[in-house]
């Protein structure tokens, strides 16, 4: 029988948990945080039988513990085969994962314990960070926090790992600071108690990087070598030259950043929000910036002046001065109170320290922006490029998929078809070596993505290491011309060819099943996905799953285009300003007939990855459901809660710019999509909520990677013998039953028209 599988709780952001943990299992789970049920509501009684149309209406209602006994298997004498089957197989995985979690909970507990007992022999934060890495996993799969803390392990973690973490910084010791103030701030993630330290440590980490990218490298490979790993390949210098990167910035640039921020920001201080940020909030960030910049002491290997105690604490005293200044102000700062306390830090810091005044104007205006929220940012000289291309959906390149192996090598995962690397003749798994006569060895994905791209119809070498017929590597040198990579946003369910339409879209062939899988928003998204559904229609499209999950946002203008595709009239999203102004509304467009999918039912995956203009389309065809204008819902896990408009701004007296908040999107519902600090809701909630484990999540995601890529010869032809996987194992071991569930729901909405059809006939 299908146990309950649908909840409320709020719960953290499993995306991020993801990368806390390493990708390792873990999900909460809750018999009792499930759709309140009344008599009243209740659509199916007991000694019902199922009908594929209560089943639907039993989603659509949010309804779970009708849904759950529709699904009992009791049922099912007068379902269609096709549709029994589904169910049962579904059964079968909901009840496989529920014995995988009971396993992984004994698993995490025996891990807690054996991490524990080694920390007590050694006192290494090593061990307690292991500790706290299962305990966030054990939060993931206890159905709440009052049981999770029933354990007295988990208050004996907790409470090392909150006093070990301050003696690693008093130490110097910033890596295993910063993991166990990171898996602190997991755990406690609702109450933000350790935001600030995370921040910092983060922050730390960040500046070694930029001033002593060697020292960072020594840290991490020094990490690596304590828990018996291979170190990390030698120290690859290239484009780690702070002087180059802080060039042209001034007191100017940081100055206009920061006002404008403060004048601009929608969370600035109003009469509506007297506790929104001010001037005053920005100058004390960024003087904290700069004092967490002097107390770095790995720093004092670039910046002689840190060495000495003294001269430190000259500059110290500044800052605290400053802080004091500016915080006992009642009225708020203003740019005079600004420009008087970055000069007295940019005094003290070059003439005490002798850190360059373009390192100490970095640092503050980085801490400025983080007083205000995680889109707001200044835009160094050395990104801007970067950032530019990023907003202009251009990628200019050779056209390889990259990734860092597990000895971090640098490994083509594939050329993608019709691109200079194919044609050149690049081959799965050839490992780069030189990109223009230059190592690549110890290149992180970012460099090596630097030095590959450039300008178009430009040249770059690039030397792979590939096996041999008779089992010996040899090097291969090959020069290409840059050219732009056309990167799809729409996929559908299995690869049929190379091309970028060759897909087979029915994720169910019998009852006509289609399911699209949006990654992001580009300029050629509409195109792509009014091609995919025309032909779709052609070979009798019943019913679409569309698959929103991961998907990060883009184009605002392509969200309502295909949002338009559902909604026939209203308002798709509009964005208010820090009073509560409306400044511009998005009305649904008017769409042919060929291209609306308003007659079709719908299931719209969504969860923790799925940002901005993802929610805005999901959020619109809900909305767009509840009023009747579509046969659809949304399924999966809460999305990310990203919904905020920057503004972008070139600054003066540098090649640098800068992106600000300035308002929030809003959608057809009670409340925005943005998640607030110390908000209790946001982003899209599902109207059911289905559960995976964080290990069917990774599990999944690796699969469909690996299936949606087609193995190439430098020909361009298909690879017959390669292996690769088949996504409808996806659907036969359970890995993602968020589709798995999403296809029973459609099927049986399918099968209630086919049988009311068979009625009128």
């Amino acid at each position: 029988m299908l146990d309950q599988f649908t909840r409320r709780a709020a719960r953290k952001t499993t995306l991020g948990v993801l990368a806390t943990l390493g990708l390792i299992a873990g999900s909460a789970y809750s018999a009792s945080d499930v759709f309140t049920q009344t008599p009243e509501t209740t659509l199916v009684a007991d000694t019902a039988v199922v009908t594929p149309g209560s089943i639907w209406e039993a989603a659509v209602q949010g309804d779970s513990g009708s849904l759950m006994s529709l699904l009992d298997a009791t049922r099912w004498e007068t379902l269609d085969t096709s549709l029994a089957f589904s169910i049962e197989r579904l059964n079968k995985n909901i009840e496989s994962r529920e014995q995988t979690r009971s396993e992984q909970i004994s698993e995490a507990l025996e891990e807690l314990s054996e991490s524990l007992a080694s920390f007590d022999e050694t006192q290494s934060g090593i061990e307690l960070s292991d500790a706290m890495r299962s305990v966030i996993e054990l939060q993931l799969l206890y159905d709440n926090d009052d049981t999770l803390f029933e354990h007295p392990q988990v208050n004996r973690t907790v409470s090392l790992a909150k006093s070990k973490a301050a003696q690693a910084e008093d130490q110097d010791d910033w890596m295993i600071a910063s993991e166990l103030y990171f898996r602190l701030n997991t755990l406690f993630d609702t109450s933000g108690d350790y935001k600030d330290d995370v921040e910092r440590l983060s922050r730390r980490l960040a500046m070694i990087r930029m001033y002593a990218p060697e020292r960072l490298w020594e840290i991490r490979n020094d990490r690596r070598l304590a828990e018996d790993l291979d170190p990390l390949p030698p120290y690859n210098a290239y484009g780690d030259d702070f002087h180059e990167k802080l060039q042209g910035i001034n007191s100017i640039t940081v100055r206009t950043a920061i006002q404008r921020a403060a004048d601009q920001h929608v969370g600035r201080q109003t009469r509506k929000h007297p506790d929104g940020v001010t001037m005053n909030d920005l100058i004390v960030s960024g003087l904290d910036a700069v004092k967490t910049m002097a107390t770095t002491t790995d720093l004092a290997q670039v910046f002689d002046g840190l060495k000495s105690e003294r001269n430190r604490e000259a500059l110290l005293r500044v800052i605290e001065n400053q802080k004091l200044r500016v915080m006992s102000k009642s009225t708020p700062a203003s740019a005079y109170d600004l420009r008087r306390s970055l000069e007295a830090v940019l005094t003290a810091g070059t003439t005490e320290t002798g850190i360059m005044e373009e390192a100490i104007l970095h640092e503050f205006g980085n801490g400025a922006m983080s007083a205000l929220d995680d889109y707001t940012a200044i835009i160094w000289p050395d990104e801007l490029a970067r950032f530019r291309r990023s907003t202009q959906g251009e990628f200019i390149g050779i056209g390889v998929q990259i990734q860092l192996d597990e000895l971090q090598n640098i490994k083509i995962v594939t050329p993608l078809e019709g691109t200079p690397a194919q044609r050149a003749g690049f081959r799965s798994d050839d490992v780069i070596k030189k990109i223009d006569g230059r190592t690549a060895v110890g290149l992180g994905l970012d460099q090596a993505v630097e030095l590959i791209t450039g300008p178009a119809n430009t040249k770059v070498n690039v030397t792979v290491e590939r096996m041999g017929e008779d089992g010996e590597p040899f090097e291969k040198e090959f020069t290409i011309i840059r050219q732009k990579i056309d990167l799809p946003s729409v996929k559908g369910w299995s690869k049929t060819g190379p091309g970028d339409d060759e897909w087979d879209y029915f994720i169910d062939k019998e009852d006509k099943v289609g399911y699209l899988r949006l990654t992001g928003f580009t300029e050629d998204s509409t195109r792509e996905f009014d091609r995919a559904v025309s032909q779709m229609k052609n070979d009798g499209l019943n019913a679409l799953i569309l698959d929103l999950r991961y998907n990060p946002g883009g184009l605002l203008d392509q969200a309502v285009n295909l949002a338009s595709r559902f909604v026939s009239r209203g308002m798709i999203v509009k964005t208010v300003d820090a009073s509560g102004i409306t400044e511009s509304l998005n009305e649904a467009k008017r769409v042919s007939d060929h291209t609306s999918l308003s007659d079709f039912p719908v299931v719209v995956l969504v969860n923790e990855g799925s940002a901005s203009a993802s929610e805005i389309l999901s959020g619109a065809i809900q909305a767009g459901a509840k009023k009747g204008m579509v046969d659809a819902l949304v399924l999966g896990n809460r999305s990310f809660g990203k919904g905020s408009v920057q503004n972008v701004y070139l600054l003066p007296g540098a090649r640098a710019a800068m992106k600000v908040t300035t308002n929030y999107y809003h959608i057809d519902a009670p409340r925005m999509i943005h998640k607030v600090p110390g908000a209790t809701e946001w982003g899209i909630e599902p109207d059911v909520e289905i559960d995976m484990l964080p290990s069917q999540q990774q599990d999944a995601l690796l699969l469909r990677r690996e299936a949606d890529v087609l193995p190439l010869d430098e020909n361009g032809n298909i690879i017959e013998d390669a292996e690769r996987p088949d996504p409808n194992t996806l659907l036969s071991e359970g890995t993602d039953l968020q589709v798995e569930t999403a296809l029973v729901l459609l099927k049986s909405k399918v099968h209630e028209k086919s049988q009311k059809s068979a009625m009128n006939d």
